[in-house]
């Protein structure tokens, strides 16, 4: 009778702790369920992206595995935007919401494989715990296109799991394969995780118990066991590779740079992990201070024979090398992207390091007299003063103005943030306060193709089409190919009434990007200037079948089949257009015009 209640007991503790993650979780970042989407990748992956937009269809299907243009292979990422986009739209609210149910579940469920682990209940559920609200897990949870950290993290915790069941448990095929499968989905969310087989030898040392380095031929099973996963990896870096990021003027970093900044960036984490002050989205390329990266070698050098002196006590070494194995995806050595180094890559690294922090202080503190007060008192500071910091980090978030004002007073030369912080003023009708950025921006890095376009941008919405002109054509130079130049470029070009050249713009936009959509209807609306009728309609109509929700397409083709003398099926389009678009006067006084003309 004693042992079921002690049962029932232990299962209600486990509960109450899972339910006061979930509401910490919530208390840090619930407060994003009212912000928007940024413009910063988010555009690239839901609200300009329509494929994604189109919400669950099997071409999207074929595309999520297909799709490398974004730098990243990434399918079940993509196809997880698609199903909010089928069930909320482009309603950010949803987005959020499955970013935070996902990093909820991950942060209860790393309790709980902790706890099944190690039986270790409080120290599991303070490792979870500050897994869970650190500020640095603001750019994984706030930001929507950081999905494949939330999703890839509960797919790692559940791998983790399925592993311990299949450990503690007599030898099933079944178990097995379902470690297997949750680990390639994890790599379908995010390649992050090619570092998990290394994670699961870790946990064979401890607190598994199955590899004893002083037992002959204990490691080879448990390498042998591995191998389908090691080849998941494998498989997942050749994807990788596959689709190389556009990496615009760092594709120059030599090795030798690469390692340097590797080095610094592990000595940064750990500064970041422990005063979490100034955080920012991007750090761009800094010059390395050759005395930085000197002090960084010497302290990772210290740390890590520190961690092998103390090897009888495996926890240790389990969290320390943890950490060092799964950030090297994403340290810099293999080059990526222009970061140095970036919030998100700590995900699941850094609970190495909570797991080494949480049991040597635990152990340190059991033999004082006052050890367990020591600790409740420490561990309950820590987690107020992180969510407290992780509920500002939050707030910046809040709108792209807010975002990008803060990333420029904590960063130094931040061109990328003065270009986002431009385009954000540029589209409220804030030109000058915009082009101010951009030139600031330039002044930073002359050759930002990105920037000269958005500058561009700014210059055809105040009508000075020779400097937008100018403007497209040096970012062209710059990074030939960009369907988005090429398109405003000979959008410029209509405007000035040159338009065989604009037409050659809007063809090699096609050629590029033949479901691009306004390029489309741009190109058709020319054509229709010249009179080359047939050709608009075709190019109208392939704009609608891109964007079938289009009144302003709906109304050109009708304009082009009515020259055409299709007036039956153009009434049909201007009827479409109103419905998409009640009351516009004129696609009114269009179908009202042509009633008059079928009737007499």
């Amino acid at each position: 009778m004693n042992n079921k209640t002690g049962e029932k007991s232990s299962i209600w503790k486990i509960v109450r702790i899972c339910i006061f993650i979930a509401l910490a979780v919530w208390m840090v970042f619930g407060q994003a369920l009212g912000y928007g989407f940024v413009n910063y990748d988010d555009d690239k992956y839901v609200y300009e992206n329509p494929m994604v937009q189109k919400g669950m269809t099997w071409a999207g299907f074929a595309w999520a595995f297909t799709y490398g243009q974004i730098g990243h292979w990434h399918p079940l990422t993509w196809l997880s935007h698609m199903l909010d986009c089928q069930l909320y739209g482009l309603n950010a609210y949803g987005h959020h919401m499955t970013n935070l149910l996902f990093h909820t579940a991950t942060a209860i469920l790393l309790f709980l494989v902790l706890r099944q682990m190690t039986g270790a209940l409080w120290r599991s559920a303070f490792v979870a715990m500050v897994f869970a609200i650190h500020p640095l897990r603001v750019e994984s949870v706030v930001w929507v296109s950081e999905r494949k950290d939330v999703l890839s993290g509960f797919f790692f915790t559940l791998t983790l799991g399925a592993y311990v069941r299949y450990v503690r448990n007599p030898p099933s095929c079944v178990r097995y394969v379902t470690v297997v499968l949750l680990f390639a989905l994890g790599l379908l969310s995010k390649n992050m995780l090619v570092t998990l087989p290394f994670v699961l030898l870790l946990l064979d040392y401890w607190p598994l118990g199955r590899l004893e380095p002083a037992v002959p031929h204990s490691l080879r099973p448990l390498l042998v066991e591995k191998i389908p996963l090691f080849l998941l990896s494998l498989a997942s870096c050749a994807a990788t590779f596959l689709v190389p990021e556009k990496i615009n003027n760092f594709d120059w970093m030599p090795f030798s740079f690469r390692l340097e900044n590797a080095v610094v960036s592990y000595v940064i984490y750990l500064q970041e992990m422990v005063w979490p002050a100034g955080l920012a989205i991007p750090y761009l390329a800094p010059h390395l201070i050759i005395w930085k990266m000197t002090v960084s070698a010497m302290l990772l050098a210290v740390i890590s024979v520190g961690v092998f002196t103390f090897r009888r006590h495996r926890y240790i070494v389990v969290g320390w090398l943890w950490y060092l194995g799964m950030m090297i995806p994403a340290i810099g050595i293999v080059q990526i992207s222009y970061y140095v180094h970036a919030d998100r890559y700590t995900y699941l690294p850094q609970i190495g390091l909570y797991i080494l922090a949480a049991w040597t202080t635990a152990e340190l503190c059991s033999s004082w007299r006052h050890g367990r007060l020591v600790l409740i008192v420490s561990g309950a500071t820590i987690i107020a003063v992180l969510i407290t910091c992780a509920r500002i980090q939050v707030s910046y978030w809040r709108n792209n103005e807010s975002l990008w004002q803060h990333t420029l007073a904590v960063t130094e030369n931040n061109y990328l943030a003065y270009n986002n912080l431009g385009t954000w003023l540029s589209k409220k009708g804030q030109i000058a306060e915009a082009m101010d950025c951009f030139h600031k921006s330039l002044q930073i890095n002359p050759d930002n193709s990105d920037v000269l376009y958005n500058l561009g941008n700014a210059f055809a919405k105040l009508g000075n089409w020779d400097e937008a002109i100018n403007n497209y054509q040096r970012a062209l130079q710059i990074t030939p190919n960009q369907p988005d130049v090429l398109d405003n470029l000979g959008f410029a070009l209509a405007a000035k009434k040159q338009f065989a050249d604009a037409v050659v713009c809007f063809e090699a936009a096609l050629k590029l990007n033949p479901d691009y959509a306004d390029a489309h209807n741009n190109l058709a609306t020319v054509l229709f200037i010249q009179k080359r009728f047939n050709e608009a309609v075709r190019h109208f109509r392939e704009a609608l079948r891109i964007t079938p929700g289009n009144p302003q397409i709906y109304s050109n083709l009708g304009d082009a089949l009515v020259k055409q003398g299709q007036t039956t099926e153009a009434a049909r389009c201007y009827q479409e257009a109103l419905r998409l678009k009640p009351g516009d006067p004129q696609i009114r006084a269009k179908l009202q015009a042509l009633g008059a003309q079928i009737s007499n």
